[in-house]
């Protein structure tokens, strides 16, 4: 059986910006040319700011532009000034397709962080790789992301966060490590996401599934299947899916005077998540998370909030945490590469070791994941007060 380790946290309440717009220069003290100089490295960044995904790829935008603010307030990459392009995709696979092809070609950049949702991602893949560009994912969870059709690494492609198959081995260990001997699985059936969690989940689960049921994305009555589930008992749920369909399955089922624990992955750490369900529902209620302020972070989660809390005025998610690494991650590559080349920033970033970030300290495995730690946030009341602490060793040691 694995060892966690409980401890107290003081986060507030999970935050989020959304915002919508065109391609947006934010030079950030930079020269605001249209094409990349001998001064300044151009970086793009294409993003889920309106739609579905807002949640997600307005924090990690944020987290974004604060480490380029802080390293060109610092005097840049050696000697360069990072200009940041800003864009919205709207969370539409085609719209992020088109908004990466005019970042490359018609802002010139020598590189892409975000989106921040895998289909999103996913879109902007083969226009990124023709460009011969490095891509980072902050927050993208897919499974296959970093690899094609034949599980080959995709060369141009990276990620910051977690795949899904691990977060969900994280929350079955977590289940299994806590002694519930049955529980009952909700999925999203309308999207890989929600089907390969569960799947994982189920299969990593050491006591008995007794209720299976799905829905779609979109649907807003879930009184039949938790009508279901409530006859069976059980002593966990796990919903597999995202907040906008989570916050009212919740709030549903503690109406019905549901009071089984619910587990839930990471699309369920935003502030809108807890306002659909209702702050008293988000009680014995556990997610996962990309990092932590309770024991286990580091003095760069400290240095993180610090700054985004005078940047923005107020506490930083997950989200955020995870585009600020991501941007970080870039500048430390760009720092080994000597200059902004796209493949020599590639390969240096193909090659890093221990990086130590917001979320963690972590190095990249031989498809470009990184090898990382998960954490199990306890909500009480709609307030984080605990966190478990899960290492891929703990997952591989049970």
């Amino acid at each position: 059986m694995m060892k966690m380790k409980k401890m107290l946290l003081t986060m507030g309440s999970l935050m989020m910006l959304a915002a919508c717009g065109s391609v947006t220069q934010t030079s950030n003290n930079a020269s605001s040319t249209s094409e990349s100089s001998g001064d300044t490295i151009k970086i793009g960044g294409n993003w889920d700011l309106s739609g579905a995904g807002a949640a997600y790829g307005g924090p990690a935008n944020e987290g974004v532009k604060l480490a380029f603010k802080l390293a060109n307030d610092a005097g840049g990459i050696n000697g360069q000034t990072i200009e940041y392009v800003e864009a919205d995709n709207r969370t539409d696979p085609n719209e992020s397709a088109n908004t990466a092809t005019r970042l490359i070609d018609e802002e010139n950049v020598q590189m892409i962080i975000g989106p921040a949702t895998t289909g999103a991602f996913e879109a902007q893949i083969p226009t990124g790789t023709n460009a011969e560009i490095p891509m980072i994912a902050p927050a993208a969870t897919g499974d296959t992301l970093t690899v094609d059709s034949s599980g080959n690494t995709l060369a141009y492609v990276f990620r910051v966060a977690f795949q899904d198959a691990f977060q969900g081995s994280a929350l079955a260990s977590f289940a299994n490590g806590e002694g519930y001997e049955t529980a009952a699985i909700i999925q999203d059936n309308s999207t890989d996401y929600g089907q390969n969690l569960s799947a994982t989940f189920e299969e990593e689960f050491q006591g008995n599934i007794v209720a299976n049921e799905s829905y779609i994305a979109g649907d807003s009555d879930f009184n039949s299947i938790l009508n279901n589930i409530a006859s069976d008992d059980p002593d966990v749920i796990f919903i597999a899916g995202y907040y906008s369909e989570g916050g009212p399955i919740v709030k549903q089922a503690r109406e019905k005077g549901i009071d089984a624990v619910i587990l839930a992955p990471d699309g369920f750490g935003s502030q809108e998540f807890i306002d659909l369900a209702g702050a008293e529902n988000v009680t014995d209620f556990y997610y996962t998370s990309h990092y932590t302020t309770g024991e286990g972070s580091t003095e760069a989660t400290a240095e993180f909030i610090e700054a985004y809390e005078a940047e923005y005025g107020k506490t930083p998610d997950m989200f955020a945490a995870l585009g600020y690494d991501a941007a970080n991650l870039a500048i430390d590559a760009i720092e080994r590469a000597g200059s902004g080349d796209p493949d020599a920033v590639t390969a240096a970033i193909e090659e890093t070791e221990e990086f130590a970030g917001a979320t963690g300290t972590f190095s990249f495995d031989d498809q470009h994941n990184p090898i990382k730690t998960a954490y199990i946030l306890e909500m009480q009341e709609g307030e984080v007060v605990g966190s478990t602490t899960i290492s891929p060793d703990d997952i591989v040691s049970e």
